[in-house]
């Protein structure tokens, strides 16, 4: 009996095992089928339109060969590279293009939005993947900006014929070029040359506009409050419709009536963002973040456009600080704790539900050493790792699913050297910013692409001092940082000062202090130079005042009130520097660190803003006052001081127009790749 026992035992398990690699070959099989997931569009006709997405108060449905897409996974495509403004002539090629789809691809993305028309060479290679890949294509959002935004000028407004006019003739332009229709000469700013291609098959919906300003809004609203207007055939304003809001309808209704003529409906929807939303913010400390209103629920479709519209927004999870200080949104949890953010969007969507599915076409946290704003739950504008970025934007793009929304879309593809932010704009030589990569511009790092400069050429410099704690010096250039390796004579040197006369004819203006033993760096700005002090009209309370050296600093928040309270101005100290390695491949990879103790060597590399450079391609120094001196300099005079020993030492290096640059995606972006891969198959909750 006891081996009939083992024998029905050994029966059971084995038919248990083959109904278990039954259910695990069902299971692969069924993987599989969901990888292979077509998304090929696959448009309805409605009243004679090809509809291959609708966007209604039933959420948004693209449809494909495999069924309706109910969640839109995208990504934001800016329109330049390194070194180059946006619309300069021949900035972007068909390299660019092929190299980028395949890295979409390559990570999951559905669907990329552009912001404004690409030249031809976007739309070519855009048509030859998508070719290439008929069940897996890159699906388009297009985008239209405004080509003249005078109407934020003081007695201007949306309606202003220049503006208007501009639009209008924008609109049709891009409608046309989409189609492969359109031949437009060469112009400062603008995309230029021959559409040939046709994409529109692959276009799954339109968002035009800007994020925009609030006063000229509220200016808009007021003085052509009685402005003429006519509903359209596609699209119209509702009666209580704002003058804002009318010339928006106005314009989608002529953007819509140009694609009808081709055919085609697709929701068409406008750009917003929490500045302009049309909830209201008591909490808000900055008046100018709640005194304007543009809402998408007064500018609907007609029966005649089956396409339909949504709203779009751009909104990011540091700012405004209502998130910090509106007591209502910590009402939303997201994986078990209070979520501000995620209240945020749930009430956005409340507000729109009646009438159409919101998507976020625009979240993410940067990866980079500067910082420009603090957010709830760890969520800033600034002062992340690459992994961490990489995760906040994975977790952010489910929290977006999770809450039901219909899309989001992760800002951007890659980094864009030429931005700029409200915290380091006036330390800049504002005509030449795109022609080097600053460590503490948070909004030039926002790419999933880094774009890495190479050193300058010529730019390396080296020292072999006979005596004293230092044996060997090498300094180069690159378009971030100045990168320096201190080689010690017996070992690598235990404590060093780095003392920096940027500005001709005074003391020294910046320092850096290493104690390997203690495992610390610091940087340092004499107190008259305090960057700080460009940004903010109040005193502040500054830890060193009164000191000759100030911790370099950033300001990232201003004083403000909130509920009768006052609360003081808000300072990161990026000038504790980050330990570790800037090598993509170490264990030890920290993309803020800025020094390391190597065998024999320390070794920094210094963002040239901590050394109080402008524009380091044109040596122009940051000087004294307020709005401060731009100073041309020849070099950057050093005195490096290590255990008891001193080295001079007069760094000069070429100016320059062009670097090279290498491409490679984020570490940790595997994270964010799996996101894509997921929610491109996931259905709604």
């Amino acid at each position: 009996m006891k081996y009939a026992g083992r024998l029905r035992s050994c029966r059971g398990l084995l038919a248990l095992l083959l109904v278990a690699s039954v259910v695990s070959a069902c299971d692969d099989d069924a993987a599989k089928e969901q990888e292979m997931e077509s998304w090929s569009p696959t448009p309805s006709v409605v009243q004679g339109l090809d509809v291959v997405a609708e966007s209604d108060a039933d959420g948004f449905r693209l449809h494909t060969a495999s069924g309706d897409k109910s969640f839109l996974p995208g990504i934001n495509l800016g329109s330049t590279v390194p070194l180059r403004q946006p619309g300069e002539i021949d900035a972007l090629t068909a390299e660019d293009y092929r190299r980028w789809f395949a890295g979409m691809a390559d990570m999951g993305i559905r669907v990329v939005r552009n912001y404004t028309l690409h030249p031809p060479a976007f739309y070519d290679e855009l048509a030859a993947w998508n070719r290439a890949h008929p069940d897996a294509p890159l699906l388009l959002v297009q985008g239209v900006y405004l080509p003249d935004e005078s109407y934020v000028e003081p007695g201007r407004t949306l309606h202003t014929p220049e503006v208007d006019e501009a639009f209008t003739e924008e609109l049709q332009a891009v409608s046309d070029a989409v189609h492969g229709d359109l031949t437009r000469l060469r112009r400062r700013g603008h995309a230029s040359g021959t559409w040939t291609t046709d994409v529109s098959r692959w276009i799954v919906s339109w968002i035009v506009g800007v994020e925009w300003d609030p006063a000229a809004v509220r200016r808009t609203d007021r003085i052509d409050a009685h402005a003429a207007y006519s509903p359209g055939d596609y699209f119209a304003a509702t009666d209580d419709a704002s003058a804002t809001e009318r010339w928006i309808a106005r314009h989608m209704d002529g953007l819509a009536a140009a694609e009808a003529k081709r055919g085609v409906s697709v929701p068409i929807a406008f750009a917003n963002w929490p500045t302009t939303d049309p909830l209201e913010h008591p909490e808000e400390p900055l008046p100018e973040e709640d005194m304007a209103a543009v809402d998408a629920n007064h500018v609907l479709p007609t029966r005649a456009w089956p396409g339909g519209t949504f709203a779009s927004f751009h909104a990011y999870p540091y700012y405004p600080d209502f998130l910090r200080h509106e007591p209502g949104l910590q009402e939303t949890t997201w994986r078990g704790r209070p979520d501000p953010y995620a209240g945020y969007l749930v009430r956005l969507k409340d507000h729109f539900a009646a009438t159409m599915p919101l998507l976020i076409t625009e979240f993410g946290v940067p990866a980079s050493l500067g910082n420009a704003h603090l957010g709830p739950l760890g969520r800033d504008q600034g002062g992340h790792s690459e992994q961490e970025a990489m995760q906040i934007d994975a977790d952010l793009m489910r929290l977006i699913h999770d809450q039901g929304l219909s899309g989001a879309f992760v800002f951007s593809w890659t980094d864009e050297w030429f931005k700029r932010t409200w915290n380091t704009m006036e330390s800049q030589d504002p005509e030449r910013r795109q022609l080097w990569h600053d460590a503490l511009t948070n909004e030039q790092w926002f790419g999933v692409v880094a774009t890495d400069s190479d050193p300058i050429p010529d730019s390396m410099r080296e020292a072999l001092p006979k005596t004293g704690a230092i044996e060997y010096l090498l300094a180069e250039a690159d378009a971030a940082h100045l990168n320096l390796d201190l080689v010690g004579r017996d070992g690598p040197p235990g404590h060093v000062e780095i003392l920096v006369d940027t500005l001709p004819g005074g003391p020294a203006d910046h320092k850096i202090v290493v104690d390997t033993a203690q495992g610390t760096a610091r940087a340092y700005v004499r107190s008259e130079l305090e960057p700080i002090r460009l940004y903010t009209p109040q005193g502040i309370d500054n830890p060193d005042d009164g000191e000759e050296w100030h911790l370099f600093r950033q300001i990232v928040n201003r004083a403000f009130e909130v509920d009768g309270r006052e609360q003081p101005a808000e300072l990161v100290d990026v000038g504790e520097l980050v330990e570790g390695s800037w090598d993509p491949e170490a264990d030890d990879y920290d993309s803020r660190a800025t020094w390391q103790v190597e065998r024999d060597a320390v070794r920094l590399r210094i963002p040239w803003a901590m050394l109080g450079l402008a524009d380091p391609s044109a040596h122009t120094a940051l000087g004294a006052g307020k709005p401060a001196e731009l100073v041309t300099i020849d070099s950057l005079p050093m005195t490096i001081s290590a255990d008891g020993s001193t080295v001079d030492f007069d760094y000069t290096w070429p100016s320059w127009n062009h670097v090279t640059y290498s491409e490679r995606r984020l570490a940790g972006s595997d994270v964010l790749a799996d996101a894509f891969r997921e929610l491109g198959r996931a259905p709604r909750p």
